[in-house]
């Protein structure tokens, strides 16, 4: 076996984790939440064409629409950058402010970042986005360390940059990694 396998297993294992993390804490959280990160204040969402197209309502082409968002015409909450759409400051147009939900919750046109945020695996860690009231960090390492078992520990490290960041890595106990 490479040893590519064992790190995706891992990196599966804890993606599974995170996901299930957010359905059993985060999820329910929402429509009490005092800062809905769907109203777009402080995180950006990244949109295909097609999201776009669907939740503004357009009806016309993707030229035509970038044409207009370049010249200043288009949803000023919307800028373009490499082939994807940007959107913040102004509350997603899935998100139903009466209801405190998502319109599109649990189907294929939800943007991968609503689904990811604000836990998720990345690089064989899982990252925690404390902007969240939901999240609760020691709660998460508590059940990354039950889904991995006692052969792995957890090690916590905050970006320097945004320190409400937290990637929670795991090490193998009694290897020392290699820097």
């Amino acid at each position: 076996m490479s040893t590519r396998e064992p790190r995706r297993l891992l990196a599966q294992e804890l993606a599974a984790t995170a996901a299930a993390y957010q359905d059993a804490a985060v999820i329910p959280h929402c429509p009490t939440c005092a800062k809905p990160c769907c109203r777009l204040d402080k995180l950006v969402l990244e949109l295909e064409w097609k999201q776009v197209k669907v939740f503004w309502r357009l009806d016309e082409s993707r030229e035509a629409f970038d044409r207009r968002l370049a010249s200043g015409q288009g949803p000023q909450e919307i800028r373009e950058g490499n082939g994807l759409y940007y959107v913040h400051s102004k509350p997603c147009p899935a998100y139903d402010e009466a209801g405190r939900s998502c319109r599109v919750y649990g189907q294929e046109i939800k943007p991968l970042g609503c689904s990811d945020f604000p836990v998720y695996e990345d690089r064989g860690g899982v990252l925690a986005d404390l902007r969240c009231e939901a999240v609760d960090i020691e709660a998460l390492a508590d059940w990354l360390a039950k889904a991995i078992g006692p052969e792995w520990r957890i090690v916590r490290s905050a970006d320097e940059e945004f320190p409400f960041l937290v990637t929670l890595a795991v090490r193998k106990i009694g290897k020392r990694s290699r820097s």
